[in-house]
């Protein structure tokens, strides 16, 4: 019979070891660990060991050895596990990367798992790990426009120099009309979200109107002048001037941003605000309303009041446009515009040659 080595505690290790495996807060193999060795140093065999710790008797046979090799702090170490080695090359990772971003799947826009484990003969598990880890998402696509105003430098640098040093003695603000807002109501009653469940509503609904929200948001304080109307004409137009004429200090010049719609550029407008010295209107470059920091504020307006809401008339989305406006009103918080003009030009101009290449490819 095979004897196992023996174990000779002195009294500082045999105290170090009873506390190891006492412990309540540690961890469960350390302690088990500790127990092997006080019983091997109390002259128990590999065997007797196992069966009083329902362990294996390879496992008591492993830390006995481990102990006389390296002493405790040898019990709270694991031997390296190197792992199962890898299968994909680099080859066919590349391969896969490769179809990814230039090549697209037979009568289809887009590879799906499934289509490229067909294409290359790998598993949709080793597809999405690898689209995973390469940061690849074909299922998605964003939008974009750059744009080929001729002055876009110019106009931008305006923009963001009224936002970022804005003058004195005036005010800035971003103007713009939200149009064709729609009263929807739905066709059936939806269910209010509960634990387990989110608010349900049918997918279909009815018309019951439209309205047009004409807004212009101060970009130092954050506080919005509106109007709604039933159109988005010149004249509409011309109505919520001078609604901003009224209601801002008469002594302040007025910047108004605004986008390149055909009725902010309508002869009677251009008349009216030639009357009307204080009023500056700069328009962003085309295809750049993004610069206009009114839209971010239309967007929370549709996330948070319009997009669930339930209108069964345009007095009803009228008024709840009101109610909305007038408590973001009661805490103003402005959008704090950050990036320089020198930074967005050089990310257009980069945009630009990207496309130029495209095309010349």
């Amino acid at each position: 019979m095979r004897v196992a080595r023996s174990v000779v505690l002195d009294k500082q290790e045999q105290g170090k070891l009873e506390q190891l495996a006492r412990g309540r807060s540690l961890p469960a193999r350390l302690v088990e660990r500790a127990r092997i060795v006080l019983r091997a140093a109390a002259g128990f065999q590999d065997q007797q060991i196992a069966s009083e710790l329902a362990i294996t008797p390879e496992k008591a046979a492993r830390w006995r050895n481990r102990y006389l090799d390296g002493g405790i702090e040898a019990l709270g170490k694991d031997a390296s596990r190197p792992g199962r080695p890898r299968t994909i090359t680099a080859a066919r990772t590349a391969e896969v990367i490769y179809k990814t971003t230039q090549e697209k799947p037979f009568n289809a826009t887009h590879w799906s798992t499934r289509t490229m484990a067909v294409a290359t003969g790998l598993s949709e598990t080793t597809i999405r790990r690898i689209w995973h880890s390469n940061g690849l998402k074909p299922h998605l696509v964003k939008t974009f426009k750059v744009s080929n105003d001729t002055q876009f430098a110019e106009k931008l640098e305006v923009i963001v120099g009224l936002y970022r040093n804005p003058p004195e003695h005036a005010i800035v603000l971003c103007a713009d009309e939200k149009s064709q807002i729609q009263a929807l109501d739905r066709t059936q009653p939806g269910l209010p979200i509960k634990k387990g469940r989110c608010g349900t509503m049918t997918y279909d609904y009815k018309r019951n109107g439209t309205a047009t929200l004409f807004a212009a948001m101060d970009a130092l304080d954050g506080t919005v002048i509106s109007m709604c109307d039933d159109r988005h004409r010149h004249q509409e137009w011309l109505k919520f001037l001078r609604v901003i004429d009224q209601v801002t200090p008469p002594e302040k010049d007025l910047h108004l941003i605004v986008d390149n719609y055909a009725t902010h550029k309508h002869p009677k407008v251009q008349r009216w605000l030639t009357r009307h010295p204080r009023f500056h209107i700069h328009f962003t470059p085309t295809s750049s309303s993004w610069l206009n920091m009114v839209e971010r504020f239309f967007r929370d307006l549709t996330q948070n009041r319009l997009r669930r809401g339930v209108f069964h008339n345009a007095e009803e989305l009228i008024m709840a446009i009101g109610e909305y406006i007038d408590k973001h009103n009661l805490n103003p918080k402005p959008f704090i515009w950050t990036a320089k003009a020198s930074d967005i030009l050089e990310k257009v101009k980069r945009a630009r040659r990207s496309l130029d290449n495209r095309h010349s490819a």
